[in-house]
């Protein structure tokens, strides 16, 4: 369990990094796309509080590893849950 909860902390760390690498190499001169906008906002859910409040890269990291690393034992408890009733 504890390995299935560190790959969600993991795919939260990348996706975290791939959207920080992505607006490092948008173009400032274009507005950001709504679309892109909306799906920033769901894989990255603290990039909803970014928008209103400065957040450095390393917190925003840090804040999308635990919200991962959250709903990772969160499926994992229902996972066991489903799998033991069986």
């Amino acid at each position: 369990m504890r390995f299935r909860i560190a790959v969600w902390a993991i795919a939260g760390f990348l996706v975290a990094g791939g959207w920080a690498v992505y607006f490092l190499l948008a173009s400032k001169d274009r507005p950001i796309e709504p679309i892109v906008s909306t799906l920033a906002r769901i894989t990255c859910p603290v990039a909803i509080v970014g928008s209103h409040y400065p957040m450095s890269f390393y917190s925003v990291i840090g804040a999308n590893v635990a919200t991962y690393a959250l709903v990772g034992l969160a499926v994992e408890i229902v996972r066991r849950q489903l799998n033991h009733s069986n």
